[in-house]
């Protein structure tokens, strides 16, 4: 599916101010009104108003989490900053949690439980409204109408289940609103999410055409359910739900044996992107823009500005070599500096398309990420406000438009990919070895290596999940996978814990042609995570307001 929204510029524009006295909590004869049930059009433009919850959950929205990149949560990310904020410093308190984090922190950074439920309550307002009132639309569009509104109920749901487990379950039956409705346990609440998915997949087409291209399809829905099921553990049909994809043989690898080639999956289909599944597209003029160039560009290309979180040592050293096997990274980990060039030249196409380094192309220029250089270094903490100057020595390439120059009166327009055929390949090797299929497995992470020309070779037991892990981290960095794969896996409270768990980059000062590199902690304390944390507490407004329910035991 390639979801671009061709009539975005009403939507935004007119379409929902319009709508939102049909999207009360209780039915009233307006829900009737012959504007919205009596014609398509009408229907179409208020189901138009699901789609941007694509975007809102992605790197490229503000729905996902308060911290902004949930990477900035791993090893993987560094925010420079410790001043309160979202794509500031709120990262780097989460990821300390010094003392323990309070059940409202706690929601408030990472829940976006009441907000998700809000969604969920338009969905299931316009399935009331489509059921009792729909009635001049004919059977077929009846069915699309309803497949298209439970795909975003089933995409919403699986946003709230991962955080939190056992959830309140509310339908289209809007009589059973009430504020004394109990938490549903965890396995119903996927039941729903798999139903709405199942019925999406069955009843949406496999392309659209003319004015309808851009909305969400059949290989949308099965690439949801893949990674839907596979945090619900339900593997069979996690697998099952990838082949489905891979049978529509609708969607192809772009090509990745350059960096120009592997950037092109990152482009919206509509410029020939064969891998994109779903997406949300922007506009510069009339319709939805974000800001992440302005706040990942490397801080040269406007001063002050950019540079706000940057890839750490550790997530360099996790990139294989073009001819494959890691690098011994020990002669850079000198905290007194070696003047030995890093191998950067040696990395894999996806470390150059995703990592900017001291001396990468960008923009026409070097990049300068050494003290005092056009980039430049701040020390974490010592210096409070890096005003674009990374952390580590490194500054984000990966989803940075390279073309966007004017940051200062322009705001960002590249296409926010949400589901790409490469996920699709891991879902189905990570459940394919949960079934013990690992020649499954095994084809499946052949087939991502290859496309940037990397070798491999089969594997199995703890090592073939140790390679599903390590793909997952490379193809998808900065996709928002990692933070939550890592809880879903239950590792999160051994590796983001304790005084193993700080990340690291390299402070460069150049003395003349000279640059000595000195390996660097970017923490400066230990971090952590308890694990009452794998389950985001309630919010105090559902404790406040809902007398069916309690706390969850871990936080209470």
């Amino acid at each position: 599916m390639k979801t671009r929204i061709l009539l975005l510029i009403l939507l935004i524009g007119v379409v929902l101010p319009g709508c939102n006295k049909f999207l009360d909590m209780n039915p009233t004869d307006r829900l009737s009104d012959k504007m919205v049930w009596q014609n398509k059009e009408s229907v179409e433009l208020y189901v138009n108003g699901f789609y941007p919850y694509i975007n809102i959950y992605g790197a490229f929205g503000g729905g996902d989490s308060q911290v902004g990149l949930t990477e900035g949560l791993t090893e993987t990310l560094k925010y420079g900053s410790m001043t309160p904020g979202t794509h500031v410093g709120f990262a780097n308190i989460v990821a300390y949690a010094d003392g323990g984090m309070s059940a409202p922190t706690a929601a408030f950074h990472l829940g976006m439980w009441d907000d998700l439920y809000t969604r969920i309550r338009r969905v299931n307002e316009f399935l009331f409204g489509l059921r009792n009132y729909g009635g001049n639309l004919d059977q077929d569009l009846l069915s699309r109408f309803e497949a298209e509104a439970r795909f975003f109920r089933g995409f919403l749901y699986f946003q709230l289940i991962k955080r939190s487990g056992d959830v309140i379950i509310y339908d289209e039956d809007l009589s059973k609103i009430s504020k004394s409705t109990p938490l549903s346990p965890e396995a119903e609440a996927w039941d729903m999410v798999q139903a709405d998915l199942d019925f999406a997949a069955d009843h949406l087409p496999i392309s659209w055409s003319g004015a309808d291209i851009g909305r969400v399809t059949k290989g949308a829905a099965y690439a949801m359910q893949s990674r839907a099921m596979l945090y619900a553990q339900r593997w069979q049909a996690a697998k099952d739900a990838a082949d489905e994809v891979f049978n529509l043989q609708k969607y192809e690898l772009m090509a990745g044996n350059t960096v120009a080639n592997y950037q092109k999956a990152f482009t919206s289909a509509t410029a020939g992107n064969t891998e994109s599944i779903l997406e949300f597209n922007y506009m510069q003029t009339g319709g939805p823009v974000h800001n992440y160039n302005r706040y990942f560009t490397p801080g040269g290309d406007v001063p002050g500005i950019g540079g706000r979180a940057a890839p750490t040592q550790e997530m360099v050293e996790s990139y294989e070599k073009q001819t494959g096997g890691h690098i011994d990274w020990t002669p850079w980990h000198n905290v007194d500096g070696t003047t030995q060039t890093p191998p950067y030249d040696q990395l894999e196409v996806r470390f150059h398309a995703s990592i900017l380094y001291n001396g990468a192309n960008w923009k026409g220029r070097k990049i300068e990420s050494y003290v005092n250089g056009q980039d430049g270094y701040a020390e974490f903490k010592d210096d409070p406000n890096p005003s674009g100057r990374s952390v580590t020595g490194y500054y984000l390439r990966k989803l940075v438009d390279e073309n966007h120059i004017d940051l200062n009166s322009q705001n960002s327009t590249q296409p926010w990919i949400a589901i790409r055929l490469a996920e699709v390949y891991l879902n189905r090797a990570e459940a394919a070895y949960r079934l013990n299929n690992p020649v499954q497995a095994n084809a499946d992470l052949r087939a991502v290596r290859a496309r940037v020309g990397l070798p491999y070779t089969d594997k199995s037991g703890a090592e073939l999940f140790e390679a599903i892990r390590n793909e997952r981290k490379i193809e998808l960095a900065y996709e928002g996978h990692l933070y939550w794969d890592m809880r879903r896996w239950r590792l999160a409270h051994i590796e983001y814990n304790g005084p193993g768990s700080r990340v690291h980059g390299l402070k460069i000062i150049k003395e003349g042609a000279i640059y000595t590199y000195f390996y660097v902690d970017c923490d400066k304390q230990d971090r952590s995570f308890q694990e009452k944390m794998y389950r985001i507490p309630l919010p105090e407004t559902e404790l406040m307001n809902n007398t069916a329910v309690q706390q969850y035991p871990e936080w209470r």
